[in-house]
């Protein structure tokens, strides 16, 4: 949906500080767990590639109400059209943190969270970088702008993957193109 400056660039204070928060909160409570509350917090990060994706490709492109708002973001790239930090929050709490809550213990509760929390922050900012931002051609960031501009210019039914090209490949949906053929088209 399109956000005002405020909803959206919220997401870019608010989870980096519930993440840190949630370190800290974990690591105070049992230092001697530090290591698994690493553990899962990078484990959360890497999960979130795979969130990104199932969401990016089945939600967002299948979901009715969603799928019309994503169809906006795919009209006019430069709106400011996201999720409501609000309506985020709520979605991390009741999807992910509550049920570990129940099923595991505060530490894994806290890194697997703050980790999901951080990959969300990183996809929340490379979608940003890509869409509002210049960047550099052999850039780390133009190799995700290029990537993103194919799923938004060339295939929708590939590159879902925004922080990452790694479910895209592994589920057959990475789309990468060479350069034009001798006819003119596009080649993969």
């Amino acid at each position: 949906m399109r956000l005002g400056k405020v909803s959206y660039y919220s997401e870019f204070v608010v989870y980096p500080v519930l993440s840190a928060g949630l370190a800290a909160a974990a690591v105070w409570q049992a230092p001697e767990r530090a290591a698994i509350w690493l553990a899962t917090f990078v484990a959360g990060v890497g999960l979130w590639t795979l969130v990104e994706y199932v969401l990016h490709r089945y939600v967002l492109h299948h979901v009715r109400y969603i799928k019309e708002m994503h169809d906006a973001h795919h009209g006019d790239q430069q709106a400011l059209i996201g999720t409501p930090v609000w309506l985020s929050l709520a979605i991390f709490a009741v999807s992910v943190f509550l049920p570990l809550w129940f099923l595991t213990d505060p530490t894994v509760t806290a890194g697997l969270t703050g980790g999901l929390m951080l990959g969300y922050f990183f996809y929340g900012g490379a979608h940003h970088i890509i869409h509002h931002w210049r960047v550099e051609s052999g850039s780390f960031g133009y190799q995700l702008k290029r990537r993103h501009m194919l799923h938004h210019h060339f295939d929708e039914k590939g590159n879902f993957g925004v922080t990452s090209s790694f479910w895209d490949v592994v589920f057959g949906t990475n789309i990468k193109v060479r350069g034009p053929s001798r006819s003119g088209e596009a080649t993969g």
